[in-house]
C-alpha cells in the first residue's frame, strides 16, 4: 500500500529532529519508496531523494546553481541570497564564490583555482604524513583521545593551511573563522549565528586581502602565490573572487573533511570485520573511503535551480525552481547498492554522489580522498588495538543542518 502520509518537510530532515537524528535512513526509506520527488512548500524547493533522479539533475549541465536564480525566491534561498554583495552597477545580488557561481563566470573563475589547487594536491601526501605523525606523537602518551577535537579537526585545518601558506600560529583562528563562515550554509541560523558568520567573514577576508597583497610582493611556495600568478599570467580572476574562493577551500576543505574522517572512523570501529579487511590489506584503503563517503558522508543536500520549464523525475517543474537532492537518501538507494544500508570495506568502488556531480561537483575531493585515505591507514596502523571509549553508547552528532558528523567520539588506543 502507497504511504498515506505527507513527506516531511526539509526542516525535519536535519538533526534538529530527534528521529532523524537517531535514524536518518529509515526516513530515507520511507521516502525513496513513496515520495521519489515531492514539494516542500514551507522551503519553496522540490525535494529528489532516489539516486537516478539525483545524479541525472546533478550532471545536467543546464541546471543552474545560484540561489537568487530562484523565482519566487523560498525562505532557504532568501537567507543564502541576503550575504551576496550587490552590483555597483545594477544593485543586483552577485556572489564571487564558485559554489554558488552560475555561467559565464563559473567557467571563467573554476579552471584557474582548480589548476592551482590539484598541482597542490597532487605533490601534499608527504605534507599530510607528516601532520598525521605529528599529531600522533601528541596522542600517544594520553591512552586515549577525543579523535574529533585532537585529530580528525585539526588535521584537515594544518593541511589545507599549509597548502595555502597560512601562519601556523594562527590556525585556531582560521577554525574559529571557519565555524562562522560555514553558517551562511545554515538556512536555519540564530540572529546570534549570524553575528558569527558577519564577524568571522569580515576577520578571514581582511586576512586574504592582505596576504594577496603580501605575496605579490613576496612570493612563496603556497597556493595563494599560485593563484596570483596565474591571474598575473592572464587568468581572469578578480581580487574578491581569489578571496572568496579561498576562504571556500579553507571552510569547504576543512569541517566536511573532519566529518569525513570521523566518520570513517566510527565506521570501522564498529564494524570490527570490515576493520580486519583493512588491517590485512592495507592496498583497500582508497575504496574503503569510497564506502565512508556512501554510507555515512559528510553533507546531506545540494541544490540546483530549473533553468527552463521541465519534468524531473516525472513531475514537471516550472522554470527557476529550486531543486534540492539528498545525497545520503540517493546513496542508499537499493535501486543502485546491493544491501544499502550495510558497510562493505569489500564493495567496489560505486558511483555515490556525496561529492556532488556535474560542472559543481566538490573542488576540494582529490584532496579530502587524500587526507581521509592516509587519516585512516596510519591510524590503525599506528593503533592497532584503538577502540571506542563507550562501546554501548552512540556518539553525540553535530547539529548543524545538512552537515552529517560526530561532535565527540573518545577512543583508546
Amino acid at each position: 500500500m502507497a504511504d498515506q502520509n505527507p513527506p516531511p518537510p526539509i526542516l525535519q530532515l536535519t538533526p534538529l529532529n530527534p528521529d532523524f537524528r537517531d535514524d536518518p535512513h529509515a526516513i530515507y526509506r520511507r521516502l525513496r519508496e513513496s515520495h521519489p520527488v515531492y514539494r516542500d512548500e514551507m522551503a519553496g524547493s522540490n525535494i529528489v531523494t532516489r539516486y537516478k533522479i539525483a545524479r541525472e539533475t546533478l550532471n545536467d549541465r543546464t541546471m543552474l546553481r545560484g540561489p537568487d536564480k530562484v523565482d519566487p525566491p523560498g525562505p532557504f534561498t532568501q537567507r543564502l541570497v541576503e550575504t551576496f554583495e550587490r552590483d555597483p552597477q545594477t544593485g543586483e545580488p552577485r556572489t564571487n564564490s564558485i559554489l554558488l557561481m552560475d555561467e559565464p563566470h563559473h567557467s571563467r573563475v573554476r579552471p584557474p583555482i582548480a589548476k592551482a589547487l590539484y598541482a597542490r594536491a597532487a605533490k601534499c601526501k608527504p605534507l599530510v604524513d607528516e601532520i598525521i605523525d605529528e599529531k600522533f606523537g601528541a596522542v600517544e602518551p594520553k591512552g586515549g583521545f577525543d579523535l574529533l577535537s585532537e585529530f580528525a579537526i585539526p588535521l584537515p585545518i594544518d593541511v589545507i593551511g599549509a597548502i595555502l601558506g597560512v601562519d601556523v600560529e594562527r590556525r585556531a583562528e582560521f577554525r574559529d573563522w571557519s565555524e562562522g563562515v560555514i553558517q551562511v550554509l545554515n538556512p536555519f541560523r540564530t540572529p546570534e549565528q549570524t553575528a558569527y558568520l558577519e564577524r568571522a567573514g569580515e576577520a578571514i577576508r581582511n586576512y586574504f586581502e592582505a596576504q594577496i597583497a603580501e605575496r605579490r610582493a613576496n612570493p612563496q611556495d603556497d597556493l595563494i602565490t599560485d593563484v596570483v600568478r596565474l591571474q598575473a599570467a592572464g587568468a581572469e580572476l578578480k581580487d574578491a573572487e581569489i578571496v572568496s574562493n579561498l576562504i571556500g577551500l579553507l571552510v569547504g576543505g576543512n569541517l566536511t573533511t573532519s566529518d569525513l574522517i570521523g566518520n570513517g572512523v566510527y565506521a570501522l570501529l564498529t564494524h570490527p570485520n570490515e576493520l580486519a579487511k583493512l588491517k590485512a590489506d592495507p592496498s583497500i584503503v582508497a575504496q574503503v573511503v569510497e564506502e565512508v563517503l556512501r554510507y555515512d558522508g559528510p553533507v546531506d543536500i545540494t541544490a540546483r535551480v530549473t533553468p527552463r520549464d521541465m519534468e524531473i523525475g516525472g513531475c514537471p517543474m516550472k522554470a527557476r525552481q529550486s531543486v534540492i537532492t539528498l545525497l545520503r537518501s540517493a546513496n542508499h538507494d537499493p535501486d543502485v547498492f546491493e544491501n544499502p544500508d550495510v558497510f562493505d570495506a569489500s564493495r567496489k568502488p560505486g558511483p555515490h554522489i556525496a561529492f556532488g556531480g556535474g560542472s559543481h561537483i566538490c573542488i576540494g575531493a582529490p584532496l579530502a580522498r587524500i587526507e581521509a585515505q592516509a587519516a585512516l591507514l596510519k591510524l590503525f596502523q599506528r593503533f592497532p588495538n584503538l577502540r571506542l571509549a563507550r562501546p554501548n553508547e552512540k556518539p553525540e552528532r553535530r547539529t548543524l543542518p545538512f552537515f552529517n558528523g560526530i561532535q565527540r567520539l573518545d577512543v583508546l588506543i
